[in-house]
C-alpha cells in the first residue's frame, strides 16, 4: 500500500478539484508543484479508495486526463477541513492559555 499524501498534498489536491467541477491533471501537477509520476501514485490511490474519478479522452488532438472529486472525495474533503478546523482552534486555545499576562505598570513608581 502506498503511503497517504502529506496533508498539504491532500487538502491542496482536494480543494482544487472540489472548486471546480473537472480538473486537468497538467493544471493540478503545476498548481500543486508535483511531478508527474508523485502525482499519478496519489491519484491511483485515490481512484482504488472510491474518492476521486479520472477521466481519459483528447481536447482536439492532444490526449488529456481529467480529475474530479465523487460524493466520497467531497465529504472527505469537507470532514478533512472541519478535522484541521478543530486542530487551529485547539492551538489556539492552548497559546491564549499560555500566554503571559502582563501585570499594569505600577503609577508613580
Amino acid at each position: 500500500m502506498s503511503p497517504a499524501p502529506p496533508p498539504v498534498v491532500s487538502l491542496g489536491r482536494d480543494g482544487v478539484a472540489h472548486e471546480a467541477r473537472r480538473v486537468e491533471f497538467g493544471f493540478l501537477r503545476t498548481t500543486l508543484q508535483l511531478t508527474t509520476g508523485n502525482l499519478s501514485q496519489h491519484l491511483t490511490v485515490l481512484e482504488k479508495a472510491g474518492l476521486v474519478e479520472i477521466e481519459k479522452g483528447y481536447e482536439g488532438r492532444r490526449g488529456r486526463t481529467w480529475v474530479h472529486l465523487t460524493a466520497a472525495g467531497k465529504q472527505g474533503l469537507d470532514d478533512e477541513i472541519a478535522h484541521l478546523k478543530r486542530i487551529i482552534e485547539q492551538v489556539e486555545e492552548n497559546r491564549a492559555a499560555l500566554r503571559p499576562t502582563i501585570a499594569p505598570a505600577a503609577e508613580g513608581g
